[in-house]
């Protein structure tokens, strides 16, 4: 057992050997590597990722209870025109909490 186990560990640890040749010396796990090879590296703390977060979900609350009471009062359909600004700023919040910028 203790063979099998010390071959797979060798093994291992050469795949990571021969990855981390083909990486550059700055990549670290939290850095995003981007379609032209450029790297993303997160540029705030996770206290404002989560006040991204929060500014994301919100807004998003507030549209759809806004957009329920719409529908329930069968109000006319250009009144949930407005809502466009609030998903679009619960958009906005979620992806720079996903995007971590």
């Amino acid at each position: 057992m203790k063979t099998i186990t010390t071959v797979v560990a060798l093994e291992h640890s050469v795949r990571l050997g021969w990855l981390s040749a083909l990486k550059p010396d700055s990549f670290s796990p939290t850095e995003h590597v981007q379609k032209d090879g450029e790297t993303c590296v997160p540029n705030i703390s996770s206290r404002e990722r989560l006040k991204r977060l929060i500014a994301g979900v919100i807004p998003f609350v507030i549209a759809l209870a806004i957009l329920a009471w719409l529908i329930s009062t069968s109000a006319n359909r250009l009144w949930r025109l407005p809502l466009f600004v609030l998903f679009v700023a619960s958009a906005s919040g979620f992806f720079q909490w996903r995007d971590k910028t």
